[in-house]
């Protein structure tokens, strides 16, 4: 009896052993897969990142053209809010066209650790403004279907939406 305890017990280990190596082995593909998953990612994200970092200090630049043009009629403190804002945009577009994707997705991920309600918050805009703008494109698009439609097709070839013929009625007999 001692005999079999033993031998139950070294197959218990045994086999603790063997799920301990499957899951290390399951663990490192999980990571091999992360890790191939992020790389494209941070491709997008650094090329994407670049051309808008491009654009975003061209923007800038004409920003402060507008500065020099306000400062010019006279207009002070509008101008100085445009240089201003035109400074930020240059910091921002400088900061994208720098910064590799590895960079900014570990800054992304930072701040939404550091400030996950802001996160939500600018999710919940965000989907906000999605929804908004879906809605305005769903009613433009029916409205432009229901024109295209209305008169032109023909259910079953028989009878057009838009007609005004009446239909047989059957008596209702009570």
């Amino acid at each position: 009896m001692a005999e079999t305890a033993t031998k139950a017990t070294e197959a218990v280990g045994t086999v603790q052993d063997k799920a301990k190596d499957v899951a290390g082995q399951a663990q490192d593909q999980a990571g091999q897969l992360v890790e191939k998953a992020r790389g494209p990612v941070s491709n997008q994200v650094d090329q994407r990142s670049t051309a808008l970092g491009e654009q975003v200090k061209s923007n800038a630049d004409n920003v402060r053209s507008v500065a020099v043009l306000l400062e010019k009629e006279g207009s002070e403190a509008p101008a100085k809010l445009a240089q201003q804002a035109a400074d930020r945009a240059d910091k921002v577009g400088n900061w994208l066209a720098e910064s590799d994707g590895d960079k900014i997705l570990s800054d992304v991920e930072d701040f939404s650790r550091r400030n996950p309600w802001l996160l939500a918050a600018g999710a919940l805009a965000v989907g906000f403004a999605a929804s908004r703008a879906l809605k305005a494109s769903s009613s433009q698009r029916y409205a432009s279907s229901s024109q295209r439609y209305a008169g032109s097709q023909s259910y079953a070839g028989s009878q057009s939406y838009a007609s005004t013929e009446s239909y047989p009625t059957r008596a209702v007999v009570s």
